[in-house]
Protein backbone atom coordinates (compact mmCIF):
# COMPACT_ATOMS: atom_id res chain seq x y z
CA UNK A 1 0.00 0.00 0.00
CA UNK A 2 1.14 3.64 -0.60
CA UNK A 3 -0.10 6.98 -0.05
CA UNK A 4 2.52 8.77 0.08
CA UNK A 5 5.19 9.23 -2.71
CA UNK A 6 7.36 12.20 -4.00
CA UNK A 7 6.27 13.02 -7.40
CA UNK A 8 8.43 13.12 -10.48
CA UNK A 9 9.36 16.83 -10.69
CA UNK A 10 8.46 18.50 -13.93
CA UNK A 11 11.57 19.35 -15.53
CA UNK A 12 12.25 15.80 -15.49
CA UNK A 13 8.52 14.92 -16.39
CA UNK A 14 9.33 17.77 -19.39
CA UNK A 15 12.33 15.63 -20.38
CA UNK A 16 11.00 12.06 -20.19
CA UNK A 17 8.19 12.78 -22.57
CA UNK A 18 9.03 15.51 -24.48
CA UNK A 19 6.13 17.59 -22.85
CA UNK A 20 5.34 21.73 -22.37
CA UNK A 21 5.14 22.74 -18.76
CA UNK A 22 2.77 19.98 -17.08
CA UNK A 23 1.55 21.97 -14.14
CA UNK A 24 2.15 23.24 -10.32
CA UNK A 25 1.69 20.45 -7.52
CA UNK A 26 3.51 19.59 -4.17
CA UNK A 27 7.00 17.84 -3.79
CA UNK A 28 5.34 15.16 -1.80
CA UNK A 29 1.84 13.59 -2.57
CA UNK A 30 -0.53 12.84 -0.05
CA UNK A 31 -4.13 11.22 -0.52
CA UNK A 32 -6.50 14.28 -1.88
CA UNK A 33 -3.47 16.31 -3.39
CA UNK A 34 -2.91 16.98 -7.08
CA UNK A 35 -0.21 15.04 -8.17
CA UNK A 36 0.91 14.61 -12.26
CA UNK A 37 -0.58 11.44 -13.96
CA UNK A 38 -0.37 10.09 -17.34
CA UNK A 39 -2.82 8.61 -19.57
CA UNK A 40 -3.42 8.47 -23.27
CA UNK A 41 -6.03 11.25 -24.25
CA UNK A 42 -8.83 10.36 -26.46
CA UNK A 43 -6.72 11.56 -29.51
CA UNK A 44 -4.65 8.46 -29.04
CA UNK A 45 -1.55 10.80 -28.41
CA UNK A 46 0.21 10.58 -24.40
CA UNK A 47 -0.48 13.58 -22.06
CA UNK A 48 0.40 14.23 -18.54
CA UNK A 49 -2.01 16.11 -16.60
CA UNK A 50 -2.21 17.38 -13.07
CA UNK A 51 -5.49 14.91 -10.94
CA UNK A 52 -6.68 13.89 -7.76
CA UNK A 53 -4.63 11.32 -5.74
CA UNK A 54 -7.76 9.21 -4.22
CA UNK A 55 -10.63 7.65 -6.53
CA UNK A 56 -13.94 9.44 -5.26
CA UNK A 57 -13.23 12.74 -3.66
CA UNK A 58 -15.52 14.06 -1.13
CA UNK A 59 -16.58 17.31 -2.76
CA UNK A 60 -17.40 14.68 -6.34
CA UNK A 61 -18.44 11.59 -4.59
CA UNK A 62 -21.80 10.40 -3.08
CA UNK A 63 -21.96 10.92 1.35
CA UNK A 64 -20.31 8.04 2.66
CA UNK A 65 -18.60 6.58 -0.14
CA UNK A 66 -14.66 5.61 0.42
CA UNK A 67 -12.37 7.40 -1.44
CA UNK A 68 -9.32 4.47 -1.91
CA UNK A 69 -5.71 5.76 -2.91
CA UNK A 70 -4.99 1.70 -3.49
CA UNK A 71 -7.15 -0.56 -5.45
CA UNK A 72 -6.27 -4.76 -4.92
CA UNK A 73 -4.84 -6.47 -8.35
CA UNK A 74 -7.26 -9.50 -7.30
CA UNK A 75 -10.57 -7.68 -6.90
CA UNK A 76 -9.98 -4.69 -9.43
CA UNK A 77 -12.26 -5.97 -11.98
CA UNK A 78 -15.31 -7.20 -9.55
CA UNK A 79 -15.31 -4.30 -7.11
CA UNK A 80 -17.96 -2.02 -8.42
CA UNK A 81 -15.85 0.91 -7.97
CA UNK A 82 -12.86 0.16 -9.82
CA UNK A 83 -14.51 -3.15 -12.73
CA UNK A 84 -15.74 0.00 -15.01
CA UNK A 85 -12.72 1.38 -15.59
CA UNK A 86 -10.57 -1.70 -15.57
CA UNK A 87 -12.45 -2.77 -18.32
CA UNK A 88 -13.00 -0.15 -19.71
CA UNK A 89 -9.21 0.48 -19.78
CA UNK A 90 -8.71 3.28 -17.69
CA UNK A 91 -4.63 2.25 -17.46
CA UNK A 92 -2.60 5.26 -15.97
CA UNK A 93 0.91 6.06 -14.73
CA UNK A 94 1.69 7.48 -11.59
CA UNK A 95 5.25 8.89 -12.40
CA UNK A 96 7.49 9.02 -9.00
CA UNK A 97 10.75 9.42 -7.62
CA UNK A 98 10.53 7.70 -4.02
CA UNK A 99 7.62 6.45 -1.88
CA UNK A 100 6.98 6.66 2.11
CA UNK A 101 6.04 3.68 3.87
CA UNK A 102 6.24 3.14 7.61
CA UNK A 103 8.55 0.45 8.91
CA UNK A 104 8.02 -1.60 12.55
CA UNK A 105 11.04 -2.91 12.24
CA UNK A 106 12.63 -1.15 15.16
CA UNK A 107 9.32 -1.46 17.67
CA UNK A 108 8.27 2.33 16.66
CA UNK A 109 6.86 3.58 13.09
CA UNK A 110 10.02 5.12 11.25
CA UNK A 111 8.84 6.62 7.57
CA UNK A 112 11.24 5.22 5.33
CA UNK A 113 11.63 6.51 1.60
CA UNK A 114 11.93 3.61 -1.32
CA UNK A 115 13.37 3.99 -4.50
CA UNK A 116 14.60 2.10 -7.38
CA UNK A 117 18.07 2.20 -7.88
CA UNK A 118 18.45 1.52 -12.07
CA UNK A 119 15.47 4.13 -12.29
CA UNK A 120 15.77 7.67 -11.30
CA UNK A 121 12.25 8.02 -12.52
CA UNK A 122 9.88 4.72 -12.59
CA UNK A 123 5.94 4.79 -12.96
CA UNK A 124 3.75 3.35 -10.87
CA UNK A 125 0.39 1.59 -12.53
CA UNK A 126 -2.88 3.00 -11.76
CA UNK A 127 -5.91 3.58 -12.83
CA UNK A 128 -8.08 6.54 -13.83
CA UNK A 129 -11.27 8.45 -13.74
CA UNK A 130 -13.42 11.75 -14.03
CA UNK A 131 -16.12 13.07 -12.06
CA UNK A 132 -18.12 16.36 -13.20
CA UNK A 133 -16.57 19.17 -11.27
CA UNK A 134 -19.59 20.44 -8.63
CA UNK A 135 -22.07 23.00 -10.05
CA UNK A 136 -21.38 20.90 -13.92
CA UNK A 137 -18.85 21.97 -16.72
CA UNK A 138 -15.88 20.74 -16.44
CA UNK A 139 -14.35 17.28 -15.26
CA UNK A 140 -11.75 16.26 -12.98
CA UNK A 141 -9.42 13.64 -13.25
CA UNK A 142 -9.03 11.67 -10.29
CA UNK A 143 -6.79 8.08 -9.84
CA UNK A 144 -5.31 5.02 -7.53
CA UNK A 145 -2.20 3.21 -7.54
CA UNK A 146 -2.51 -0.70 -7.92
CA UNK A 147 -0.96 -3.06 -5.30
CA UNK A 148 -0.09 -6.60 -5.60
CA UNK A 149 0.27 -9.26 -2.66
CA UNK A 150 3.87 -8.70 -1.29
CA UNK A 151 4.50 -11.62 1.31
CA UNK A 152 7.19 -12.58 -0.19
CA UNK A 153 8.58 -9.47 -1.13
CA UNK A 154 12.15 -8.86 0.41
CA UNK A 155 11.66 -5.22 1.08
CA UNK A 156 8.17 -4.74 1.40
CA UNK A 157 7.39 -7.56 3.87
CA UNK A 158 9.05 -5.24 5.78
CA UNK A 159 6.97 -2.29 5.77
CA UNK A 160 3.40 -1.67 7.13
CA UNK A 161 2.16 -2.61 11.07
CA UNK A 162 3.04 -6.77 11.86
CA UNK A 163 -0.75 -7.28 12.95
CA UNK A 164 -3.63 -5.75 12.48
CA UNK A 165 -5.86 -4.04 15.62
CA UNK A 166 -7.29 -7.50 16.48
CA UNK A 167 -3.83 -9.04 16.77
CA UNK A 168 -4.10 -11.30 13.10
CA UNK A 169 -1.48 -10.87 11.12
CA UNK A 170 -1.73 -7.91 8.83
CA UNK A 171 -1.10 -8.65 5.09
CA UNK A 172 1.96 -6.81 3.22
CA UNK A 173 1.37 -4.82 0.07
CA UNK A 174 3.26 -3.10 -2.43
CA UNK A 175 2.62 -1.00 -5.41
CA UNK A 176 3.62 -1.97 -9.28
CA UNK A 177 6.64 0.14 -10.24
CA UNK A 178 6.62 0.11 -13.66
CA UNK A 179 10.36 0.75 -15.80
CA UNK A 180 10.07 3.52 -18.42
CA UNK A 181 10.47 0.85 -21.67
CA UNK A 182 6.68 -0.47 -20.36
CA UNK A 183 5.03 2.93 -20.24
CA UNK A 184 3.79 2.38 -23.33
CA UNK A 185 3.03 -1.01 -23.25
CA UNK A 186 0.89 -0.12 -20.32
CA UNK A 187 -1.00 2.66 -21.23
CA UNK A 188 -2.25 1.61 -24.19
CA UNK A 189 -3.27 -1.79 -22.80
CA UNK A 190 -7.00 -2.55 -23.42
CA UNK A 191 -6.75 -5.92 -23.04
CA UNK A 192 -8.07 -6.76 -18.72
CA UNK A 193 -6.27 -9.91 -19.02
CA UNK A 194 -2.85 -8.77 -20.39
CA UNK A 195 -3.03 -5.60 -18.21
CA UNK A 196 -2.50 -8.08 -15.36
CA UNK A 197 0.80 -9.41 -16.81
CA UNK A 198 2.10 -6.38 -16.01
CA UNK A 199 1.21 -6.01 -12.19
CA UNK A 200 4.09 -7.52 -10.96
CA UNK A 201 6.61 -5.96 -8.00
CA UNK A 202 9.47 -5.20 -8.63
CA UNK A 203 12.73 -7.25 -8.04
CA UNK A 204 13.80 -6.50 -4.34
CA UNK A 205 17.88 -6.45 -5.39
CA UNK A 206 17.61 -3.33 -7.35
CA UNK A 207 15.27 -1.58 -4.55
CA UNK A 208 16.57 0.62 -1.51
CA UNK A 209 15.30 1.87 1.61
CA UNK A 210 16.15 4.23 4.25
CA UNK A 211 15.00 5.80 7.15
CA UNK A 212 13.19 9.44 6.15
CA UNK A 213 11.38 11.08 8.84
CA UNK A 214 8.43 12.96 8.36
CA UNK A 215 8.87 16.09 7.14
CA UNK A 216 6.19 18.84 7.41
CA UNK A 217 3.50 18.54 5.17
CA UNK A 218 4.06 20.00 1.64
CA UNK A 219 1.75 23.38 0.50
CA UNK A 220 -0.53 22.68 -1.77
CA UNK A 221 -0.99 24.89 -4.81
CA UNK A 222 -2.91 28.03 -4.22
CA UNK A 223 -5.60 27.38 -6.30
CA UNK A 224 -6.84 24.12 -4.85
CA UNK A 225 -9.14 24.38 -2.12
CA UNK A 226 -8.36 22.33 0.83
CA UNK A 227 -10.84 19.46 1.01
CA UNK A 228 -12.24 18.92 4.33
CA UNK A 229 -11.51 15.14 5.50
CA UNK A 230 -10.49 13.75 9.08
CA UNK A 231 -6.67 14.14 10.05
CA UNK A 232 -5.37 10.35 10.46
CA UNK A 233 -2.18 9.70 12.36
CA UNK A 234 0.88 9.16 9.87
CA UNK A 235 1.50 5.40 10.83
CA UNK A 236 -2.39 4.54 10.32
CA UNK A 237 -3.29 6.56 7.41
CA UNK A 238 -1.79 3.35 5.10
CA UNK A 239 -4.19 1.22 7.12
CA UNK A 240 -6.95 3.54 6.90
CA UNK A 241 -6.63 4.99 3.43
CA UNK A 242 -5.38 2.10 1.50
CA UNK A 243 -6.82 -1.00 -0.05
Amino acid sequence: MCNNYAPTRPESLQALLSLDAVGDYPAETRPDYDAPMIQINQDGRTECVIANFGFAPKEYAREGMPDPVNARVETIGKTPMFAPYWRAGNLCIVPAQEIFEWCYETGKAVRHRIWLKDQPEFGIAGLWRTWPEPGGGSLKTTFVMITVNAEDHALFRRMHKPTNPDGTPKEKRGVVMLRRDQWDDWLTCKDPERARTFLQLYPAELMDDEPAPSASRSIKPKNEKPKARPKQKPPESGDLLGD
